[in-house]
């Protein structure tokens, strides 16, 4: 079996703790202010979303390991974001400066790039057996090992 060490769990959690404290300060006191005004997908939404987050960072205090898809979603949308966003403008010869905030922000992933057991990762999601589709009738009924001629 392909084990993480107890250092890397511990850097796992410090992460998922970085999460919670960091977006604790930053989002939660901002998503339940009664005198700010929202507008449709400019605060709200991704705030509720951002705090669903940082929720189910708690649980990778505890479970660091198995909330690791969490993290490798972390991972992806912003590589996806900071690939499609400002790396065209970047190779353009400018950056609009109203998306440096985010790019700085976005840039942070490099952590959790560093933090993710890579190599248990792609074991247990990438080259594991996955569950199973449907109960064991249907299987059997598919399965053309199991047909038999009748005659």
């Amino acid at each position: 079996m392909n084990e993480v060490s107890i250092f890397r769990l511990y850097v796992l959690r410090a992460l998922y703790l970085l999460f919670v404290v960091g977006l604790g300060i930053l989002v939660w006191p901002g998503l339940f202010d009664p005198a700010r005004r929202w507008v449709l997908m400019d605060g709200q939404e991704p705030n509720c979303m951002i705090g669903a987050f940082s929720i189910l960072c708690l649980l990778g205090l505890r479970y660091p390991l198995q909330m690791l898809p969490l993290l490798l979603w972390e991972v992806i949308w912003k590589t996806l974001w900071l690939a499609s966003v400002p790396l065209p403008q970047y190779l353009a010869g400018h950056i609009d400066d109203s998306l440096k905030p985010m790019v700085f922000a976005c840039s942070w992933v490099v952590l959790v790039y560093i933090a993710i057991p890579w190599r248990y990762a792609f074991t247990h999601y990438v080259t594991a057996r996955g569950d199973r589709w449907w109960t064991g009738e249907r299987q059997l009924a598919l399965n053309p090992r199991s047909w038999t001629r009748s005659n």
